[in-house]
């Protein structure tokens, strides 16, 4: 079983050119924003600093990053704070989590010895034990300081059934671009006449042994304008990769298409995905030599359990006489459907606070993992006679729980992984079916949260939707007005923002009298498909309008006041923070805004924005425009205004989020007189980060800048 996803990070955490074709971009981009600009959309000024890594644009770079490393660092609390982060990061006490390959037991680990990282392995029977014997499969600081690299770990794809030969992703830097190389799990060595890819965004598996799907950077015309591959070839051993046959195509307007061979309970399933929009795709499945489509809704997801179609549904689908809500999984035995018959079973059906976060699989059992009012609820799911049977598994009342299946064709046995904000996590081996749950390891409480508590209220947004937000802070807390507060908020791509333990925050805030809330307002996903589309595209503001209605209520409630309120957030949590910044200046006291979308008006030309615009609008559509311009930060900074405090970071090698959004919003606030800082890693990718010691900089930057201007 194997989701069929759009690919954010690396294939959400997988979407996203870097180097010289990365700035041929970035001038062509730059070239046509110069031709096109008018009288609406005045001559951009900064423009120079997109080109990412420009002489011109990367000095400006370096004298930012000395001036606000000597105004945070300075700080006698930055130093500290920043150790103690990084011991956090490099604690060998943290759990070690795994991934079943066969017989072994895998885990990427980093610590203060290994900076890059150990990729490992061990035996359940070791894995059981306080301390396993780890078996080093690629020592990564090693690799790099042989090569000459700075390598960061991608992950890998394991040969199945055979479990011997696995794909490498390594990238540069921590940019989404990588390379992949085959490597031997028997030797724990690369294979010297293997396949071998150059960096390039890509999207690869293993068809057979001998021969692999592959989605790359083929030369001129062979990826989309987001930057991805545009065609998949079938690759065969011992033979040149411009001599692969192509298989399949999209079209250069798609975001991205993707291979995917599924091997699920006995049975392999090839399927290629055409996404023509972020949300959107087409589905086929290999028969023969033949690629069939899937009939489906445009933005439902395709899935399978052994002999079953999974379709988990985005919109309203009217089928077989009956309609299926958004957010409902549906199934049905995959080759009947394919037959055209449509005696569809609904095994999930959400309701206005209940929604489905993922899933998983056992080899007997389907794992849902459920939401309830932003706290999980997980579910198993066994096939009976024909009749799906539901047995709920026991799940904290403020908390996260997330459970996937050890090795889904040989056993029921299951991982559940339990935390909270303030319950470090705790990871059991349970058995589908079975009473009890082994306890195999925890995570020591990294900081004092004996005097905290977690508490679950709402605000009321502009419309009247009640927005739900957590808050954890001291208990007895004065109600003054007086307490620093820091509000994170993302709201974006149906993503929801779940409890989890945060011990960076736990050190670097809470223990220190400060109060965290985290605001679910929509366009995420914690109400599902109909709360994430409530704040898409001409409705976005509504996403803003709820976080601002999260602020109002902390200071309506007394918990904090404007001179103490601080937010936070990155990416598109980024773009959060920037219309934050613009559009209620006399809210927030401290801004801190991550890799973040700034530039609505040029999103769309910069590296792989222009997947986004499902999400977010076409700039270049009088109509989307039109809404876009009203919350697009960098168009509406204003000179007669006073802004907060505002601190921006980003990454040379962030290849998904642009680093000009952050740095031509920070310089033109800077000319205007607003008291700004902006830092730039040069590696670290979207990240931001390519080690433990740069996350442990960044954190300590941020928190450090929060506590001097809240307190």
């Amino acid at each position: 079983m194997k989701v069929v996803t759009t690919a954010w990070v690396s294939a959400m955490a997988a979407i996203f050119l870097m180097g010289s074709a990365m700035n041929d971009q970035i001038a062509a981009g730059a070239e046509e924003a110069a031709a096109t600009q008018t009288a609406e959309t005045p001559a951009d000024p900064f423009l120079w600093l997109e080109d990412v890594t420009g002489e011109k644009a990367m000095e400006w770079v370096h004298a930012q990053n000395a001036v606000s490393t000597k105004a945070i660092e300075s700080d006698p609390m930055y130093a500290p704070m920043r150790e103690r982060v990084l011991s956090i990061l490099n604690s060998k006490e943290r759990i070690p989590h795994v991934v079943k390959h066969g017989k072994y037991l895998y885990n990427f680990w980093r610590d203060g010895e290994h900076v890059r990282g150990l990729w490992r392995r061990t035996t359940m029977e070791e894995y059981r034990k306080e301390q396993p014997a780890w078996e080093t499969v690629i020592d990564l600081d090693e690799l790099a300081g042989s090569e000459k690299e700075n390598w960061v770990w991608h992950g890998e794809n394991v040969l199945e059934p055979s479990y011997d030969r696995c794909l490498v992703m390594l990238s540069r830097g921590g940019a989404d671009a990588d390379v992949v190389r085959e490597f031997d799990l028997e030797k724990k060595a690369f294979v010297e006449d293997g396949f071998k890819l150059p960096e390039a965004k890509q999207n690869v598996t293993w068809r057979n042994r001998d021969a692999l799907y592959v989605g790359s950077d083929f030369g001129p015309g062979t990826t989309t304008d987001s930057g991805y591959p545009r065609i998949i070839k079938e690759w065969k051993r011992g033979t040149a990769l411009a001599d692969g046959s192509t298989v399949f195509e999209g079209k250069r307007a798609d975001v991205s298409v993707s291979p995917i061979v599924d091997h699920d309970h006995g049975r392999v399933y090839e399927f290629m995905r055409r996404e023509p929009t972020f949300f959107t795709n087409e589905t086929f499945v290999r028969r023969g030599t033949e690629w069939e489509k899937i009939d489906k809704p445009a933005d439902a997801e395709v899935d399978t359990f052994g002999d079953n179609l999974l379709l988990r549904l985005k919109s309203d689908w009217a089928v077989g006489g009956k309609t299926y809500r958004a957010g409902t999984l549906l199934t049905e035995d995959f080759d009947a459907y394919m037959r055209g018959e449509r005696r569809l079973t609904e095994l999930f059906v959400p309701t206005e606070r209940t929604s489905l976060e993922s899933m998983d699989a056992t080899k007997s059992y389907l794992i849902l993992n459920e939401l309830d009012n932003v706290s999980s609820k997980p579910v198993l799911l066994k096939q009976v006679g024909g009749k799906w049977e539901r047995t709920a598994l026991e799940a904290p009342a403020l908390g996260s729980v997330s459970v996937s299946g050890v090795d889904a064709e040989e056993s029921d046995d299951y991982f559940m992984t339990a935390d909270g904000y303030l319950t470090p996590p705790t990871l059991y081996l349970g058995r589908a079916g079975a009473e009890g749950r082994e306890k195999l390891k925890s995570l020591p409480a990294f900081f004092n949260g004996g005097g905290l508590q977690v508490e679950q209220f709402e605000a009321t947004s502009k419309d009247g939707t009640q927005i739900p937000y957590y808050q954890i802070g001291p208990k007895g807390l004065k109600l003054d007005g007086s307490n620093p507060t820091l509000v994170y908020g993302y709201g974006g791509f149906e993503i929801p923002l779940t409890p989890g333990y945060n011990p960076v925050a736990g050190v670097s805030w809470l223990e220190k009298g400060g109060v965290y809330v985290v605001a679910n307002i929509r366009g995420g996903g914690e109400f599902g498909p109909a709360w994430h589309n409530a704040a898409r595209k001409e409705h976005r503001q509504r996403a803003y309008d709820d976080f601002i209605a999260v602020s109002e209520d902390l200071i309506a409630r007394k918990v904090t006041s404007t001179p103490h309120l601080g937010i936070q957030g990155g990416s598109n949590g980024g773009l959060l923070m920037g219309v934050m910044l613009t559009e209620r200046p006399d809210l927030f006291g401290a801004v801190v805004c991550q890799a973040p979308l700034l530039d609505m008006r040029r999103y769309n030309k910069l590296l792989a924005g222009a997947s986004w615009m499902d999400e977010f609008g076409n700039p270049d559509k009088a109509e989307d425009w039109s809404y876009l311009r009203k919350f697009s930060p960098y168009q509406n900074v204003r000179a007669d205004v006073k802004y907060p405090p505002v601190l921006f970071t980003t990454s040379t090698r962030d290849d998904r989020v642009h680093p000009g959004h952050a740095r031509k919003m920070a310089a033109l606030l800077e000319s205007e007189g607003s008291n700004v800082l902006f830092y730039e890693n040069t590696e670290g990718g979207h990240a931001g980060a390519a080690n433990n010691n740069e996350i442990a900089k960044m954190r300590a930057l941020a928190y450090t800048f929060l506590w001097e201007k809240l307190r």
